[in-house]
């Protein structure tokens, strides 16, 4: 009678089909959510798409502990977090964001999802993106939902981000957009993206930049940090030509950032006439020294291929950035063109540009052109 030898298992080959399931239930598990996923800033990146970029692909090496610390904390708070870096978001703000998130859970949306994302709040030498004190932040949108508007706040000059947990007093407005539906956002792999100008002067060293995305889907509002250290070239190549005017010496405003949606004007009652196209000016923000303006562009009564936008400054006005256009100025006069994504417009459609300026604010007179 012969006898079949069977050979146990090991403890090392247990091991290993025990990391091959996580393996394959968080793949599988990351693959079902992107699915449904919605957006993130990926450059700078913040704090959870950063730490999946450098360590999704090796999320057990033990190399993270000692190399990338912070993310290693992430991992093992909650790595479905990680995983899951474009779902981190809350329902139902409706635009009160300081009274949803409290100071020291900024970064986590306050300990939204259950708390799944609070790691993130965790103080500490997270690595930083060198980054010029005027650059493009890029924010991906995976489900193509577009934006109610984006705000992107800086932390003040003397915020010390290795001690400090995160609180909105800190935080002072460096750029935002205003309604920009999907449809005007760059075609990207996999969805969306759209770069947001950032003026933040006199910072140097590491700070936070936070991000509040209003998504134009039912009233999901996301709340992202991204580490980065001001000194270093710009993240990404500007895509339009930059302004020919020095930037603005002064400062944003140091007050504490808006809870409500950019103010909106009224379309004009009466349309402009066929192959034509009509401008509103309005100054959204002051502070000493500058201000904020916005100029929505309207088309007539049939469709436009691109439009050019003219108005003069009588005191001495200087524009020094702007976005969703391309401007030059010319003395006290400012043209302003369409980009790639918004010169075209359906018959009474509709887009707007923002731009930062120094000097007082002012209404002057805009005039439209449009290209047929």
């Amino acid at each position: 009678m012969s006898t079949v030898l069977r050979r146990r298992p090991t403890a090392l080959a247990g091991s290993l089909l025990t990391i091959g399931a996580i393996i394959a239930l968080l793949l599988t598990t990351a693959l079902a959510n992107s699915a449904s996923a919605h957006g993130a800033v990926v450059n700078p990146g913040y704090r959870a798409h950063s730490c999946w970029e450098r360590w999704g692909a090796e999320f057990q090496n033990p190399r993270m502990a000692t190399e990338d610390p912070m993310c290693w904390q992430a991992w093992q708070a909650d790595p479905q977090a990680m995983w899951n870096w474009n779902g981190l978001f809350r329902e139902g703000v409706a635009g009160n964001h300081q009274g949803a998130i409290p100071d020291g859970q900024l970064c986590s949306g306050g300990r939204t999802q259950n708390g799944r994302y609070k790691a993130l709040d965790t103080v500490g030498a997270w690595k930083t993106a060198s980054v010029a004190n005027s650059f493009r932040l890029k924010f991906f949108d995976q489900a193509s939902h577009g934006a109610d508007y984006m705000r992107v706040y800086v932390t003040k000059q003397g915020f010390n981000a290795l001690t400090t947990p995160l609180g909105w007093n800190d935080l002072e407005l460096a750029g935002q957009i205003g309604n920009t539906p999907a449809s005007q956002w760059d075609k990207d792999t996999g969805g969306v993206s759209i770069q947001i100008p950032v003026n933040a002067p006199g910072r140097t060293g590491r700070h936070i930049v936070y991000t509040v995305w209003q998504a134009s889907h039912l009233d999901q509002s996301y709340y992202l940090c991204s580490d980065v250290d001001f000194g270093g070239g710009p993240t990404t190549p500007p895509t339009t030509a930059p302004p020919t005017t020095a930037p603005p010496t002064t400062p944003p405003p140091t007050t504490a950032p808006p809870t409500t949606a950019p103010p909106t004007t009224a379309p004009p009652t009466t349309p402009p006439p066929a192959g034509a196209c009509t401008a509103t000016y309005r100054v959204t923000t002051t502070w000493n020294g500058g201000f904020q303006g916005e100029v929505d562009v309207t088309a007539g009564a049939s469709a436009i291929k691109g439009w050019t936008v003219n108005w003069t400054y009588s005191g001495g006005q200087q524009v020094s950035q702007a976005w969703n256009a391309t401007l030059a100025s010319s003395g006290s006069t400012v043209t302003a063109r369409n980009v790639n994504y918004n010169g075209a417009l359906a018959a009474g459609g509709k887009t707007t540009f923002g731009f930062l300026a120094s000097g007082s604010g002012t209404s002057p007179t805009p005039v439209c052109t449009a290209t047929l």
